[in-house]
């Protein structure tokens, strides 16, 4: 991640040049803030910054890198479109409940500030999410607005993420596929009885699954350049690793999205789940380890299983050294092992 000072600086000190009023700086930071458990790229740090003579902090929001289906790494603005959500997930501090003060973008708003940041070579791309307001439908019209007015009104062709809302209808999931480079509906957990305890306010199967169906569907006659992606909370509601995993390969074989994320659970003050235990940093990339060897290295889920514990969780340790110790003998020496 890349602080949000350079983009508040951007904000506060050009007045945004000709394109418009100065930004509110601090709808800006609240919005990029609220981002921070939507992943776009496996980056994720569990070091703290300390002090304020520093350079970088891997904490703050705002400005995140990610890779384009061709391999290049690209800066995005990542941001919510309002913070204001009609959901009870209970780790999320946008949630209905907790009442935390309201910001909202308007459309052209929105795509001022990105261009602006586009053209001072801030960004390359937009990574727009929201919470779903009172109604979904109507806060997802205003992320296809933005994204209009950056596509036609301003000819935009940088890369573009666009988070589907759950419940969206399908003609707004099918605009937003013609316009992004990429769209994703996040599982969050992987099964309902899971996500009946993490947002008990959605539906499992027919918010998201029956969603991404859609999606799968439809790729056969939009381009979506960079596909459809998924992320999950760790450890939220209690899953073991054995259990996402299960899932994310259900994701690959039955949805062909390209890719899950996982975002470590982290209890957020003011949320009903302030007092659970955060979960490790290190089990967000044993999960990605796992995940490497199904889908980059062709290893089939049979061949992973002993990587897991009885209790159905990854060890603190390369997945590939725990599959070995289980299956092997002993050591193998290269210079005289079998191709076999």
């Amino acid at each position: 991640m890349v602080s949000l000072d350079k983009m508040i600086h951007l904000a506060d000190g050009s007045g945004f040049d000709s394109l418009g009023p100065v930004a509110d700086v601090e709808k800006m930071a609240a919005l990029g803030r609220g981002t921070r458990h939507d992943v776009c790229a496996s980056s994720a740090s569990p070091r703290q910054a300390q002090g304020h003579q520093r350079l970088g902090n891997v904490a703050r929001s705002g400005i995140c890198h990610a890779f384009t289906h061709s391999g290049r790494c690209i800066s995005l603005f990542k941001t919510l479109f309002t913070n204001s959500c009609q959901h009870q997930c209970n780790y999320c501090p946008n949630a209905a409940p907790c009442k935390s003060p309201v910001y909202s973008y308007t459309p052209e708003e929105l795509a001022r500030t990105t261009l602006s940041l586009y053209r001072g070579n801030y960004i390359e791309g937009l990574f727009l999410t929201s919470g779903a307001g009172r109604d979904e439908d109507l806060i997802m019209d205003r992320m296809l607005e933005t994204v209009r007015l950056l596509r036609q009104g301003h000819r935009f062709q940088g890369y573009v993420h666009l988070k589907v809302l759950p419940g969206a209808s399908l003609a707004r999931i099918q605009e937003a596929m013609e316009l992004a480079d990429r769209v994703s509906i996040n599982l969050e957990a992987p099964s309902p009885a899971r996500m009946g305890e993490l947002c008990p306010t959605k539906d499992y199967h027919n918010d998201i699954l029956l969603r991404q169906r859609y999606i799968r569907d439809l790729m056969s006659r939009v381009s979506l350049p960079a596909g459809q992606t998924t992320q999950l909370v760790v450890g939220g509601a209690g899953e073991c690793d054995q259990e996402i995993f299960q899932r994310v390969v259900q994701e690959y074989r039955e949805m062909g999205v390209k890719r899950a994320y996982y975002s470590a659970f982290t209890p957020v003050p003011g949320t009903p789940f302030q007092s659970r235990p955060p979960q490790e940093p290190w089990r967000e990339h044993r999960l990605y380890q796992v995940d490497w060897l199904y889908r980059i290295y062709g290893f089939a889920p049979r061949e992973i299983q002993p990587a897991f514990n009885e209790d159905g969780f990854l060890a603190n340790c390369d997945p590939k050294m725990a599959i070995a110790r289980q299956s092997l003998e002993g050591p193998v020496d290269p210079q005289q092992a079998s191709y076999q």
